[in-house]
């Protein structure tokens, strides 16, 4: 890292049962780690898990101030009930960096892919690869940290990163861009 204060990002994939969570730092183009694990929340009902996230979210960005938050977008699968249950999980993440008075930027998971392995259909084991290797770690992360690691890293370079994925002016038709 060169001698600029640096801009502290966290990243955030939102789950129930396991939130990752990755803070890197970005000074100028050189991306530097801070911290990454997982928020797991208890057994139980609906509103402790969600309070698990939120306090554990409000502790990371007491501790590491991150400037920015990047979070992964809710994709809709086939069961209704469980993206219900992301999108809650989603929106209580929001709700910790918003409290904080954090502005929050979003990003599909193809995008994170497209901009951190450089095709937007990447696998779980690809994305820790490239995350261990732009972020120099001695070791792969685990997959909840690095796709928090890897939303951070997707912000970092401004949503472009290895191959730019448009954000407007385009539609997906049968899976892809058009």
């Amino acid at each position: 890292m060169n001698g600029a204060a640096p801009l502290r990002i966290l990243g955030i994939d939102p789950g129930l049962r396991i939130t990752g969570f990755g803070i890197i730092d970005k000074a100028g183009a050189k991306l530097g780690y801070v911290a990454s694990g997982c928020i797991r929340t208890p057994e139980g009902e609906l509103p402790e898990r969600l309070k698990s996230i939120l306090h554990g979210l409000r502790e990371l960005i007491a501790e590491h101030v991150p400037q920015q938050v990047a979070i992964e977008k809710v994709f809709v699968n086939v069961n209704p009930a469980s993206t219900l249950a992301l999108g809650q999980a989603r929106g209580t993440a929001i709700c910790a960096a918003v409290d904080a008075g954090l502005p929050v930027a979003e990003y599909t998971a193809l995008q994170v892919k497209q901009a951190v392995v450089g095709k937007g259909h990447a696998s779980k084991e690809q994305v820790q690869e490239m995350v261990k290797r732009l972020l120099c770690l001695p070791g792969a992360p685990g997959p909840d940290a690095a796709d928090a690691l890897a939303c951070a890293i997707c912000h970092a370079h401004g949503g472009q990163g290895l191959g730019a994925v448009p954000t407007s002016g385009y539609r997906v038709r049968g899976g892809r861009l058009v």
